[in-house]
């Protein structure tokens, strides 16, 4: 998956590199998601979100495949770090806050446990700060 959206940056950006990639679920904790099962999919969105030497990239991520998709956002790195927020680093679902262009508070963005290693790689290349537990 990483390899692949690698690619997709290098199709926006040739020379950008990515850092970090992290595999995002938008919404309440999926704890709650899950025990409202498929009415509650409906509700939630699945994002890769890299870091690149440059910027922080939002790919859509499909439900099914987990392939990234069409780009969201590119934000410059620069800016990046003031849009973050909330981080929560926990055994199974950590957890943070991003304010996104155009919405209205910051997106709620769930990372299991399997991209632990990858989200605190992300956190500290956008903050400059470890992701704490």
């Amino acid at each position: 998956m990483q390899e692949q959206v690698a690619q997709a940056i290098a199709q926006i950006n040739p020379g950008d590199r990515p850092i970090a990639t992290i595999h995002t679920i938008t919404g309440p904790s999926p704890w709650l998601t899950n025990a409202f099962g498929l009415i509650a999919q409906l509700f939630v969105k699945y994002y890769f979100v890299t870091v690149t030497e440059q910027a922080v990239v939002f790919h859509k991520a499909g439900r099914m495949s987990s392939r990234p998709k069409e780009l969201v956002v590119a934000i410059p790195r620069d800016e990046a770090a003031r849009l973050v927020s909330g981080v929560d680093r926990n055994a199974l679902w950590s957890s943070l806050r991003f304010q996104l262009p155009g919405e209205p508070k910051p997106t709620r963005l769930n990372v299991a446990r399997y991209w632990r290693p990858e989200l605190d790689q992300w956190v500290l290349a956008v903050t400059g700060a470890p992701a704490t537990s």
